[in-house]
């Protein structure tokens, strides 16, 4: 089985069989992909909600708005179906308390919301999510059933 990393700010796809993974989920989101058909896999580990409100917007794997759409397209290269295709959404915390939260420290929840956005404009079904909270995960998504799981610091591990 390849086992297929995933850095921050990236984006990776593979074919069955496979386990795409990233670590250190904080407020980033991570993207799970899976064709229920193909058994194609793919994972984004977006940092920041849109591409439109960054300086160096260069990284498209850095944005949600970006990252999912590439994401679907490179799996759809290797032969994904994008009918059976459906997301699993990890990650997006709230990392440091504050007093006053703004929008603007609310990065993980803006990454939640614009994920969860962009997989509906694509009309891709959220199966299944383990987001929010203070802590950070990291996750491991297996391309025999499209298993997410999901391992973390004090609270255990779980897969959805």
């Amino acid at each position: 089985m390849d086992i297929i990393k995933v850095g921050m700010a990236d984006l990776r796809v593979g074919r069955h069989p496979c386990m795409l993974t990233t670590l250190g989920l904080g407020s980033c989101v991570g993207i799970s992909l899976f064709d229920r058909m193909t058994k194609i896999s793919g994972m984004a580990h977006v940092m920041l909600p849109s591409s439109k409100q960054a300086r160096d917007n260069t990284n498209i794997a850095k944005f949600a708005d970006t990252g999912i759409m590439e994401l679907l397209n490179q799996m759809l290269r290797l032969g994904a179906k994008r009918a059976s295709v459906v997301a699993k959404l990890a990650g997006g915390a709230q990392m440091f308390a504050f007093r006053e939260v703004s929008d603007v420290m609310r990065i993980g929840d803006r990454n939640t919301d614009a994920s969860r956005e962009v997989l509906a404009m694509l009309k891709i079904p959220i199966v299944s999510e383990d987001v929010g909270l203070n802590y950070g995960r990291t996750i491991e998504l297996y391309s025999a059933d499209g298993i997410v799981l999901i391992k973390t610091i004090g609270h255990g591990s779980k897969s959805i």
